[in-house]
């Protein structure tokens, strides 16, 4: 697949889980759990034990029915690692060029975290996918309209303290998908699918 092809399938859904744990064997189930429940896009933390060996067992595991990357990817090194380990895109909390050229070498989509407009704006000249707005949980969906009406051609992806709640306003005010962590993979496996199938519902009425 192509950069752009990735990009598209992974937000498809209007979101993609982010999941952080702390062991691999956590990381697994938590992950399986989330694709069980019809989830197609996630990434496994750098912050997590043994994440890239998550990653490329998971790839291994789905193949193209869904689309697994790397997340808190803070430089070219760890950037060149992922990519190794079959991560289909790079997320970070931070925006660092060498991770944006790193994944871009290799065709792999790239997604930087951005807290403001002059960010955004660089963010876009490196070439950035989309852009990370880390953490939404300092802002409110009305940023997004309000900054989108200077700046529409910035994908923003709200990651940080979205909610079940909250991310249909988050799609509503203008983000192409929402980045969840633990508001979303918290809980035992039936509480987890149960949050996947309503959110999946409420960010479809919500486009």
């Amino acid at each position: 697949m192509y950069r752009w092809e990735i990009t598209r399938a992974a937000l498809a859904q209007r979101v993609f889980a982010i999941v952080r744990s702390e062991s691999y064997d956590q990381a697994a189930a938590v992950a399986d759990t989330l694709l069980s429940a019809g989830l197609t896009t996630l990434e496994i933390s750098l912050t997590t034990p043994f994440a890239l060996e998550a990653v490329t067992t998971l790839v291994r595991e789905v193949g193209e029915d869904a689309i697994i990357g790397a997340g808190a990817v803070l430089d070219a090194t760890s950037a060149r690692m992922a990519v190794d380990a079959g991560a289909r895109f790079l997320s970070s909390p931070s925006l660092d060029a060498g991770v944006v050229r790193t994944g871009h070498r290799y065709g792999v989509p790239v997604f930087p975290g951005v807290a403001t407009p002059t960010e955004m704006v660089r963010g876009m000249e490196l070439g950035a996918d989309a852009l990370k707005l880390f953490p939404a949980s300092g802002y409110a969906p009305g940023w997004i309209t309000d900054v989108g009406a200077a700046l529409p051609q910035a994908a923003l992806l709200p990651a940080g303290g979205i909610t079940i709640d909250t991310a249909p306003d988050w799609i509503a005010a203008g983000a192409v998908a929402c980045g969840m962590g633990a508001e979303l993979t918290e809980g035992d496996r039936d509480t987890v699918a149960k949050r996947v199938t309503e959110l999946l519902a409420r960010l479809a009425d919500a486009r």
